[in-house]
């Protein structure tokens, strides 16, 4: 393993302890890939140091839906009350996400397009990806259930989830990246057409070429481009070092294999005794975690519910924060992220294309996919 990455999971790992260490009392479960705190995750929030984690993947309540046996879904009268909630959540969010780091929401269609002005204060809104719920034949709950003829709107079916990224003040695309390459350069003593000759990245048009590109935020080097452009800038012995690929640009790994649109189509959880009644699937999850971090980064969910964001992340060998306020599935969440702990090597697992078993959903929670590929321990209980 290369020394900036062995390096980058080393800081992966430290702000994990110093996660656990500003949540104090609230923690009920800690190990070297997780952490499980209970409490309001506002609160918990605020408690964090900054700039340590790499995704928010969370599922708020919608407001909209007013489902009673959803944690704060009754909470708010007004719709402005909601939105001012969830304005602090992405400020506390912004805080703590690394500036190469990503957020995904889940949300209503109701109140996908307000949340997006709301979040759009500090963050650069990358997609409103549709997620279509499909259903396989016989688990179609009420949309075959209901009398279509009494309808007066399309019928709500599908759910949407915003992607984006931290923005920064100080180039054309609130890019965070741009900001720290011109910091670097100008620190190096190079101008932009000095950097672009010294890693042959010229422009037909613009002399600075795509080193202007990177510094206005319009996209970001490739990971041999940016190896270069470290070699130039310490070459000039005024920087003695540069941080790791995988910490100063954000990830996004897709290709043809997997859902690559802003439509997706994952399978809905299919109802069970004990299921969570906002549980997302596994396989979705695990699709946003896999294609926005790397290997050892950790993944903050602040509205866990049944502990599905965390599974899918130990799985993938990430690390995991989830918070929840319901005592009973914090619990649930420390005992089976415990029992998915003692399962060795859990993250050479392939998770993405699993299916939920029989066993699995018979369970209660979505175990792990440790679990899933009969790879068991005796703390695990199904």
């Amino acid at each position: 393993m290369p020394r900036r990455r062995r390096h980058q999971q080393a800081t992966r790992q430290d702000n994990l302890k110093a996660i656990a260490e500003s949540l104090g009392d609230s923690v009920r479960a800690a190990s070297s890939r997780f952490v499980v705190a209970e409490g309001d995750s506002l609160t918990l929030l605020r408690k964090m140091p900054s700039h340590t984690i790499s995704l928010v993947l969370t599922d708020p309540p919608y407001h909209s839906t007013r489902k009673r046996n959803v944690y704060g879904d009754t909470q708010f009268l007004e719709d402005n009350q909601y939105l001012e909630w969830m304005a602090k959540y992405a400020e506390e969010w912004h805080r703590i996400l690394r500036p190469n780091g990503s957020m995904f929401c889940f949300c209503a269609p109701q109140m996908a397009a307000r949340l997006e002005v709301v979040f759009m204060r500090e963050y650069n809104i990358l997609a409103h990806i549709v997620w279509t719920k499909p259903n396989a034949p016989g688990f179609d709950g009420w949309k075959q259930k209901m009398k279509k003829e009494a309808l007066r709107e399309w019928y709500s079916y599908s759910e949407r989830i915003i992607f984006a990224e931290p923005a920064y003040d100080g180039n054309l695309f609130r890019s965070g990246f741009a900001n720290f390459l011109k910091e670097m350069r100008k620190k190096s003593g190079l101008s932009m057409n000095e950097l672009a000759e010294k890693i042959g990245a010229y422009g037909r048009v613009n002399h600075g070429g795509a080193v202007s590109n990177w510094e206005a935020g319009r996209n970001t080097p490739s990971r041999e481009q940016y190896e270069k452009i470290c070699e130039a800038l310490c070459s000039t012995g005024r920087i003695d070092s540069m941080p790791p690929y995988e910490d100063v640009v954000r990830p996004f790994i897709v290709d043809g294999t997997k859902e690559f649109t802003d439509v997706w189509n994952f399978e809905s959880v299919r109802p069970y005794r004990g299921k969570h009644p906002a549980e997302k699937p596994i396989d979705l999850l695990g699709h946003a975690i896999s294609a926005t971090t790397y290997q050892g980064d950790i993944v903050l969910d602040c509205f866990a519910g049944s502990g599905s964001t965390a599974f899918a992340a130990v799985g993938l060998g990430r690390l995991a924060v989830s918070m929840e306020i319901d005592h009973r599935l914090t619990t649930r969440i420390a005992n089976d992220l415990e029992a998915m702990d003692a399962v060795p090597d859990v993250e050479k697992i392939d998770i993405t294309g699993t299916k939920p078993s029989r066993r699995r959903r018979k369970r209660g929670v979505q175990l792990s996919y440790a679990c899933e590929a009969g790879i068991t321990s005796p703390k695990v209980t199904l």
